[in-house]
C-alpha cells in the first residue's frame, strides 16, 4: 500500500519526549500532593525501570535490535525519571515537614531572597527566600526551605540578599512551594546583595526612579517591560492588563526573553555574522539579561523556554522543538518537583508547546483566507490563549475573550518597549542618555497601557467561570474546536477511514462552536439590551451574587444606594446591568475589607455621594480619594446621620464616632437603616461581630424590621438577642458558593430560623430582590430554593 501524500512544507515533528514530561509531571503531582506516596513511587519506578530493562534485553534477541531498543529504551527513560523526580521530592521532605510544625508560632527566620519583591494587596513587601535558618529568636536551628516573607516596604531586599526576619508562620497548603508564609514584624537586611546582583539591583532601581518621573500611564508599566519590576504597576491597570490577555507583559516571561534573544540574534545578523555566532551571543545576552532582572525561579523558567528555541535553530532541527521543550520542562521539574503545581510553570510549558506544534497548523488553517504574514500574526497569540486557556480556568474565574485582538494592537509596541527600555538601563552611567532612551521606551508603554485600558472596558472583554476542574474541561473543550475548525484540512491524506474521521471531527467541532455562540450571544443580549426584562419592576432591596463578599442595592423612586461593592468589579458590573441601574446616589463603604470594596472600580466616576467606614491607613485613603477625584462627595458616617434616597428615609446606627473600642474594620462598619418611599424597613449589619452588636442594642431602641442583611456573611459570632429584637421576615446571607470560611455558618441560619425570618442565601438563590407589594413583602431569586 502506498504511504499518505505529505505536504512538503509540513515539517514531521519529533514527539518521543513528550510522554516522559507527562509521566514526571504526573508523579511530581502526587508526590507534593500526596508526600506519602512518595518513596513508593520512587521504589515502584526503579523496579519497572530494571525490568523493562532486563525484558529489552531478552527480547531484542529475537526482534529488530533497533525496534526493540527505541520503545524499550523510552520507557526505561520515562521510568528512570519518574523515580527520580520522586526521589528529589523525598529528600525534600523532611526539611519541609520540619517548617511545617512552625505553623501559628512567632519564628525568627534567617534566608537569602530568591525573588524580586513586589506589593501585595496587604500593603507589604513580599518575596520569596530560601532559609539558612529557623528557630526561635536568638537561637534558630539550620534549615533549608523555601519560603514567603512579607514585610514594611523598604529598599535593600534584592535578590541574593540574606535577611533576617521576626513574625508569625503560617504552613501553606499541600502542593504549595513554599513551605512557610512568614508575616514580619521585624526585618533587617543582615547582607546586602553582592557582586553582580548588586550591581544589577543598582542598574535596575536608577531605571525605575527615572521612569518613575515621566507621566502616566506608561511610567508604571515600563519597569515592568524592561527589567520585570511590576511594583510601580497601580492595581487598576494591572486588572486591566489581565481582563485583556496582556498580562505577561506586565512581567519578565517567555515573551521579554523571546524579545531579547530575537533582537540580539537580529543584529548579530546585521552585522554579518553565522547562524553559531547569533545563537550563542542570543543566549550570552539572555544570560545577562536574566542577572538584570533577577534570575528567580519564574525568570529562569522563562529563559529556559526562550533558549529552547535558540538551541532547535542552533542544531538546524526545527521540528525538534517539541523533543527539548519536553526534555527542559522534564528536567527542570526533576530539580523541583513542586513548580508542578504552580501555573506559572505551566502556563510557560503551555505556551511554549502551542507555539511549537500549534501556531504553525493554525497559520496555514488561516492562510487560506488571510495573507501569510497576518495569518502568522493572529495564529501566534491565538496558539498561545487556546492552550493556556484551560490551565487559566483551574485557577482563576476570569477568561479572556479579547486577548487576541489586544496582543495583535499591542505586539508591535511591546519589544520597542523592551529594548529601548533596556538601554535605557544599561546606559545608567550616561545620565542625558539614559533620560533621552527612557523617554522615547514611554510611548510604546504607554500604548500598550492604552491598550489595554480601552480594550479592558470594551463589552464582553471577559466572561466570568468558576475555577475549578469542570470549567477548565469545558475551555479545553471549546479551545479544540476553534483549532479543529480553523486548522481546516489536514495537510496529511489517509485513508477513507481517517477521512470519514476527520470529517465527523469537524463536524463536531463546529457544532460545539454554534452551541458555545449562541449560548454567548443569548447571553450578551440578556446582559445588554434585554438585561432588564429579567428583574421584575417592583423590586425595592437587591442583594447581587458577588461571591463572598457584600454588594447589597436599595431603590426608592429613581434613586439608588449601593452598600459596599464586593470583592471584583466584574460581578458587580453585571448586577447593575441586569438591574439597569447608571448611576449610584449614595455609596456606603461599611469597612475596607476587600471583600467589600475590591469592586469600587465598577462604579468610579457614576457615584454622587459616598458615606464610609473608619479609615486604618494610607490604601484606604486612595481609594476615596479616587472617588472624589471621579466627583464624588465624601463623608465618613457615625450614628445619628441621616437623609433621604427618593421617598425612603435612612439613618446611621453604627459606629460611634471617635470610638476607641471599635476604632476601625469589622466592628466598626457602618450600621444603616432604610423605610419608607415602598422600601422594606431594613437593616444592613456589615460585618459587626457579636460585641459591637451587643453595644448597638444598647445603644439604640432597636424594633422590628422587615428585613435585615445577617452580619458577617453569617459568621458564627452572632449577638442572638439582637436578632430576636429584630424579628425579621427575611434574613439576607451574602456569600460565596463553596467558600473557605464555611460561611453561612449553620448555627447562624438556625438562630435566624428560629426567629421566625425567611433564610435566602446569594450562595443558593443567586442575586435576591425583595420589594413591597400592597404592604406585603415579596421575594424573586435566581435560582428556585433546593
Amino acid at each position: 500500500m502506498p504511504e499518505p501524500e505529505r505536504d512538503p512544507g509540513v515539517a514531521r515533528r519529533d514527539l518521543r519526549l513528550l510522554p516522559v514530561v507527562g509521566g514526571v509531571w504526573a508523579v511530581a503531582l502526587l508526590c507534593v500532593f500526596v508526600p506519602a506516596s512518595t518513596w513508593w513511587v520512587a521504589g515502584g519506578c526503579a523496579v519497572a525501570a530494571a525490568v523493562v530493562t532486563v525484558l529489552v534485553l531478552v527480547v531484542a534477541r529475537g526482534w529488530t535490535v533497533r525496534r526493540a531498543a527505541e520503545f524499550g529504551g523510552l520507557v526505561v527513560v520515562l521510568l528512570a525519571a519518574m523515580s527520580a523526580t520522586a526521589v528529589t521530592a523525598g529528600l525534600a521532605l523532611p526539611a519541609r515537614e520540619q517548617a511545617a510544625q512552625w505553623s501559628g508560632r512567632v519564628a525568627e527566620v534567617t534566608a537569602v531572597v530568591t525573588s524580586s519583591a513586589s506589593i501585595g494587596q496587604d500593603e507589604r513587601l513580599w518575596f520569596d527566600a530560601q532559609t539558612v535558618s529557623v528557630g526561635i529568636r536568638g537561637d534558630p536551628s539550620a534549615m533549608s526551605v523555601p519560603v514567603r516573607i512579607g514585610v514594611e516596604p523598604g529598599a535593600g531586599f534584592d535578590l541574593g540578599a540574606e535577611v533576617r526576619a521576626v513574625g508569625q508562620a503560617l504552613a501553606t497548603d499541600a502542593g504549595e512551594r513554599s513551605v512557610l508564609i512568614v508575616f514580619a514584624t521585624e526585618a533587617e537586611i543582615r547582607r546586602p546583595a553582592g557582586g553582580m546582583f548588586g550591581i544589577a539591583a543598582g542598574a535596575r532601581q536608577a531605571f525605575i526612579d527615572r521612569a518613575g518621573r515621566l507621566p502616566d500611564p506608561g511610567a508604571g508599566l515600563l519597569p515592568g517591560l524592561a527589567v520585570g519590576d511590576t511594583r510601580a504597576v497601580s492595581t487598576a491597570l494591572n486588572d486591566d492588563m489581565r481582563t485583556s490577555g496582556l498580562s505577561h507583559l506586565t512581567a519578565v516571561s517567555g515573551a521579554n526573553c523571546a524579545i531579547v534573544v530575537g533582537a540580539i540574534f537580529w543584529l548579530t545578523g546585521l552585522c554579518g555574522g553565522g547562524r553559531a555566532a547569533r545563537v550563542v551571543l542570543s543566549l550570552v545576552g539572555l544570560a545577562g539579561f536574566v542577572v538584570l532582572v533577577t534570575p528567580e525561579p519564574s525568570v529562569i523558567r522563562a529563559a529556559v523556554m526562550a533558549a529552547v528555541g535558540m538551541l532547535t535553530v542552533l542544531l538546524g532541527r526545527p521540528s525538534a522543538g517539541a523533543g527539548i521543550l519536553s526534555l527542559a520542562a522534564s528536567v527542570i521539574l526533576l530539580l523541583d518537583p513542586w513548580l508542578a503545581a504552580t501555573p506559572g510553570f505551566a502556563l510557560s510549558v503551555a505556551a511554549s508547546g502551542a507555539l511549537i506544534l500549534l501556531a504553525p497548523p493554525l497559520a496555514r488553517g488561516l492562510g487560506r483566507a488571510l495573507p501569510a504574514l497576518v495569518a502568522l500574526a493572529i495564529a501566534v497569540p491565538l496558539a498561545a490563549q487556546l492552550a493556556c486557556g484551560p490551565i487559566i480556568a483551574l485557577f482563576a474565574e476570569q477568561q479572556s475573550l479579547i486577548g487576541v485582538a489586544a496582543n495583535l494592537i499591542a505586539a508591535p509596541a511591546a519589544p520597542v518597549a523592551t529594548v529601548i527600555g533596556l538601554l535605557a538601563c544599561l546606559s545608567a552611567p550616561l545620565p542625558a542618555l539614559a533620560d533621552l532612551l527612557a523617554a522615547t521606551a514611554w510611548l510604546p508603554a504607554a500604548w500598550i497601557a492604552t491598550t489595554a485600558t480601552i480594550t479592558a472596558g470594551l463589552p464582553g472583554a471577559q466572561i466570568v467561570l468558576s475555577a475549578g476542574i469542570g470549567s477548565a474541561a469545558l475551555v479545553a473543550v471549546v479551545s479544540g474546536a476553534v483549532a479543529v475548525v480553523l486548522i481546516g484540512r489536514s495537510a496529511h491524506h489517509g485513508g477513507p477511514t481517517a477521512a470519514r474521521m476527520t470529517g465527523l471531527l469537524r463536524a463536531g467541532a463546529a457544532a460545539v462552536l454554534i452551541v458555545v455562540l449562541s449560548l454567548g450571544g443569548s447571553r450578551m443580549l440578556l446582559e445588554g439590551p434585554l438585561a432588564t426584562a429579567t428583574a421584575p419592576d417592583g423590586w425595592a432591596i437587591a442583594a447581587c451574587d458577588v461571591g463572598q463578599g457584600d454588594a447589597v442595592l436599595v431603590r426608592s423612586a429613581t434613586k439608588v444606594a449601593l452598600i459596599d461593592a464586593g470583592p471584583d468589579p466584574e460581578p458587580l458590573a453585571a448586577c447593575l446591568r441586569s438591574l439597569g441601574i447608571e448611576r449610584i446616589d449614595l455609596l456606603v463603604l461599611t469597612h475596607f475589607d476587600l471583600d467589600h470594596v475590591g469592586g469600587v472600580a465598577a462604579v468610579r466616576g457614576r457615584v454622587a455621594a459616598v458615606l464610609h467606614g473608619p479609615v486604618a491607613d494610607d490604601a484606604d485613603q486612595r481609594l476615596l480619594d479616587d472617588l472624589a477625584e471621579a466627583g464624588a462627595r465624601v463623608d465618613e458616617a457615625a450614628a445619628g446621620q441621616q437623609g433621604e434616597l427618593g421617598s425612603a428615609a435612612w439613618r446611621v446606627l453604627w459606629p460611634q464616632r471617635g470610638s476607641a473600642a471599635f476604632p476601625e474594620g469589622n466592628d466598626a462598619s457602618v450600621v444603616m437603616e432604610f423605610d419608607g418611599g415602598e422600601v422594606p424597613r431594613s437593616i444592613f449589619l456589615g460585618d459587626l461581630s457579636a460585641a459591637p452588636q451587643r453595644m448597638l442594642l444598647r445603644t439604640h431602641r432597636v424594633g422590628r424590621y422587615a428585613v435585615v442583611k445577617v452580619a458577617h456573611h453569617g459568621s458564627a459570632d452572632q449577638e442572638p438577642s439582637l436578632y430576636e429584637a429584630i424579628r425579621a421576615q427575611a434574613a439576607l446571607f451574602s456569600a460565596g458558593a463553596d467558600n473557605d470560611y464555611g460561611h453561612p455558618r449553620s448555627e447562624t441560619v438556625d438562630l435566624l430560623t428560629s426567629t421566625g425570618a425567611h433564610v435566602l442565601r446569594t450562595d443558593e438563590r443567586g442575586r435576591i430582590l425583595l420589594g413591597l407589594r400592597e404592604g406585603e413583602l415579596q421575594v424573586w431569586t435566581e435560582t428556585p430554593p433546593r
